[in-house]
């Protein structure tokens, strides 16, 4: 189960403290939090669509971090904001989307090369 960010005070910390990166579809802000776990708080805004389309990016942001949970360092918290560009883009892009960040925050594990 994910551990998620819920109140609107949690997510100013991390706006205020954390650092950002962003790509066309997303932001995202990543910011230590001295757990031994991540929390993850999406944010999508009527600027990106009507709430279905609100709610199917929400979903596919925590389906991807969720799929790759395991590749993220632990102690972080992130919030990952949705920019309009995101609106009907498939999971495959979405995915690729946070990966990126992810690595732009060098929150993610590097894969070990093989031999």
């Amino acid at each position: 189960m994910l551990n998620s960010l819920k109140s609107n005070n949690e997510f100013g910390v991390v706006y205020r403290n954390g650092k950002s990166y962003a790509n066309k579809y997303l932001v995202m802000y990543a910011l230590k939090n001295d757990l031994n776990k991540n929390r993850i708080g999406i944010s999508v805004s009527k600027k990106v669509g009507n709430s279905v389309v609100r709610h199917r990016v929400t979903r596919l942001i925590r389906e991807s971090y969720r799929l790759g949970e395991a590749t993220f360092h632990t102690g972080y918290d992130i919030v990952v904001v949705a920019r309009a560009g995101a609106r009907g883009k498939n999971f495959s892009e979405i995915d690729s989307a946070v990966k990126h960040l992810g690595k732009l925050h060098r929150i993610m594990k590097m894969p070990v090369a093989e031999e």
